[in-house]
């Protein structure tokens, strides 16, 4: 196993979901990690996870929406564990309803946390990084950042915005010649406990669309986006095909969501009327990283092992390309060359 060299590596969102399954990938290389969310308890058991892998872990409660909260946490972090070098923004809460049944502070709420929170993260680190004139910054995005479906329109719009501050936030980079890095991770729909507490208005228990994976996939691909120059990292077939599908026919996939993007994103199950949801103040349950749907997840993803080694799957694709062609070559001059053997009569064969 690869390790870290100690490096400071700061997770938002870390009590649970993908930023506790990425928490524990870090710890398994022995960086010093610290651990911002809301729920105290939650980020207890988080650290112990992470300290049983042999890490050493600070907890820091913050309300990521709170840019003073954010401000003051990444203060904590370098007097404690030293210069931050990697930064991951993972915190998100999301509401499963039509727009026409949102009520517009759940809307902004969505908004704070998902989008202006990794805005007020980036912010706040970037100034150290600038500073020092390296580190990283991990946006762990969606492929709805790219592809919106119903009932999800503040979660969607949130990875839009993230999306397209980060591409500004390059530029700047750019022209300041830094060598702070940047990068984005798209994850598919991932078994998270976000669709058991998240705020729901529909009248069935909320559900990823499938194919599921499981975090400690989406942990792996943030991991290694965090130690590679890559400036967007997409996991899962499924996310290409969204990403793909809305460039090529917009109008098209606009129809199969408007009939397909309800029923997939529900289970038969109806929704319990005394459900706890985590919008405004964490769900005191630990659920740990997962979710509910451990059955139907992968626990693996072939095409982020192919983004990953990609320069080698080029390599040797060109060289299987060539060998084909040389293949192709040799029988079509072998081809040609028979009817001038055929004057040899049997010795012709020979030579075939």
């Amino acid at each position: 196993m690869q390790q870290e060299q100690t490096k400071v590596v700061v997770i938002t969102g870390a009590s649970s979901g993908v930023g506790r399954a990425t928490a524990r990938e870090f710890a398994r290389r022995g960086a010093s990690i610290a651990l911002i969310a809301r729920g105290e308890e939650k980020l207890q058991a988080t650290r112990g996870e992470v300290e049983q892998l042999g890490a050493r872990a600070l907890v820091v409660t913050a309300d990521v929406a709170d840019a003073g909260q954010v401000e003051q946490a990444v203060e904590t972090v370098e007097s404690t564990l030293g210069p931050i070098d990697i930064w991951i923004n993972s915190a998100m809460v999301t509401v499963f309803s039509p727009l026409r049944n949102m009520q517009p502070e759940e809307f902004a709420r969505v908004t704070e946390v998902t989008y202006l929170g990794a805005v007020w993260g980036t912010m706040a680190v970037l100034k150290r990084m600038r500073q020092r004139n390296r580190g990283v910054i991990v946006q762990v995005s969606s492929a709805l950042a790219y592809r919106a479906i119903p009932l999800q329109s503040a979660y969607c719009g949130a990875k839009h915005a993230l999306r397209g501050f980060t591409t500004a936030l390059r530029s700047e980079l750019g022209h300041e010649r830094s060598a702070v890095h940047i990068t984005m991770v798209h994850l598919p729909a991932v078994n998270t406990p976000q669709f058991g507490w998240g705020r729901s208005h529909l009248p069935k228990q909320p559900q990823p669309v499938p194919p599921i994976y499981q975090p400690e996939v989406a942990a792996r691909a943030v991991y290694w986006a965090a130690h590679h120059r890559r400036r967007d990292l997409f996991v899962g077939f499924s996310s290409l095909r969204a990403v793909w599908a809305n460039r090529l026919l917009p109008g098209l996939t606009d129809w199969y969501l408007a009939r397909k993007g309800f029923a997939a994103q529900q289970t038969d199950a109806p929704s319990a009327a005394d459900r706890a949801d985590n919008l405004w103040s964490p769900v005191a349950a630990d659920r740990g990283a997962h979710g509910q749907f451990d059955r139907q997840s992968r626990a693996g993803s072939v095409q982020l092992w192919l983004s990953q080694h990609r320069r080698w799957v080029v390599v040797a694709c060109a060289l299987a390309g060539g060998l084909a062609l040389g293949r192709q070559g040799y029988k079509h001059r072998r081809e040609r060359a028979r009817p001038r053997l055929k004057r040899f009569g049997p010795w012709g064969r020979h030579f075939q």
